[in-house]
């Protein structure tokens, strides 16, 4: 058969891989088959047809396509709960570059902090025939377990775990950090402590820092005294009561000590300050949760506990990868260490 001479198809028309058989003289197996790099199974004169039509059409197969015709798409979903928490930014980058390294591809998809999308957000990617999951989720519903079930991919959260999930999980390693926190206020001389927290519902996390704080205090009964306060958006007065009340029991020379969950609640007790009219590390000692780009810019600096993001994005899609190049076992749980980064808000003046 001998090849047509090709044509170059107008730039709104893409080619396809029936123009380049067509092109070549040659079927659309064979086409495949030169993509595939099985160059071995064709002719040094029939390869050269199809490379000189693949060129002269500027056809470009789908990656789709290929990587579906191999049984893998190469792609990885990951679930957020809220794309504009730094925290969830920042192990998405951690994870984009170990799946980049493996030759992965990520999907993202944002839940804008409502649970009840979670079953959508599962089938939406698994329509794209992604090969597994990543979930940075709220860890409520049971939606996101069932969808995961029915699809039968490899999960691993971050974070935030799903009761009735057995899957890898990588967090940070909430007890400790609280205790890194918890012993540098107390060495600073506190002995009045609060901490404020988002409203804990089945947040794993919430609960875990919760119970952590809970037992610091278990830890020195006598000595220190402290008290779980849920905060709330738009709750401005009972925030300023709790602040104040905190300071009212302290004893004369210990300045109490506020930490707080999360960089949300965080903010929240920034402008509690400005009400009140206070200063970090006079009124009351500082540590929070997350360190954002924010928090050396706020009054004397806050002190922050830093959570290894990139290191907990990169974790989370390296054990991803390895349960899609088949390691089996029981699910394994991650937690990696937080770093205390001392600023004035809880240093001695």
């Amino acid at each position: 058969m001998n090849a047509r001479a090709p044509r170059q198809k107008p730039a709104s028309q893409r080619a396809t891989i029936a123009d380049v058989a067509a092109a070549a003289g040659v079927s659309k197996a064979t086409v495949s088959r030169f993509f595939n790099h099985r160059e071995r199974l064709l002719s040094p004169d029939i390869a050269a047809r199809v490379e000189a039509a693949i060129a002269t059409l500027g056809y470009s197969p789908s990656p789709m396509a290929q990587a579906l015709s191999r049984g893998k798409s190469r792609l990885i979903g990951l679930i957020v709960a809220d794309i504009t928490n730094p925290y969830s930014v920042a192990v998405l980058r951690g994870a984009e570059k170990a799946c980049q390294d493996a030759g992965y591809l990520v999907m993202l998809f944002n839940l804008g902090n409502d649970f009840e999308r979670g079953r959508e957000a599962i089938d939406a990617l698994a329509g794209y025939q992604v090969d597994g999951f990543i979930l940075n989720t709220l860890g409520r519903g049971a939606g996101v377990v069932d969808a995961v079930a029915r699809h039968g991919k490899p999960v691993v959260l971050v974070d935030r775990r799903h009761d009735g999930m057995e899957a890898d999980f990588v967090s940070l390693d909430n007890a400790g950090a609280m205790a890194l926190a918890c012993e540098h206020l107390r060495d600073g001389g506190a002995r009045e402590f609060l901490y404020l927290t988002e409203p804990q519902h089945d947040v794993s996390t919430r609960h875990e820092r919760a119970a952590a704080f809970g037992d610091c205090m278990k830890v020195h009964a006598g000595v220190l005294h402290g008290r779980v306060v849920e905060s709330r958006e738009d709750a401005n007065d009972a925030l300023d009561q709790a602040l104040c009340a905190l300071v009212g029991r302290a004893s004369p020379g210990h300045r109490p000590a506020v930490i707080a969950g999360n960089a949300v609640v965080t903010l929240r007790i920034a402008t509690a300050m400005t009400r009140l009219g206070w200063r970090f590390g006079d009124a009351l000692s500082f540590v929070g949760f997350d360190d954002t780009e924010w928090a050396p810019l706020v009054g004397p600096g806050l002190s922050t506990i830093a959570q290894p993001t990139d290191a907990i994005g990169r974790t989370a899609a390296t054990c991803l990868i390895e349960r899609l190049g088949g390691l089996e076992g029981p699910a394994r749980q991650l937690l990696l260490p937080g770093q205390l980064v001392l600023r004035g808000s809880s240093l001695s003046p």
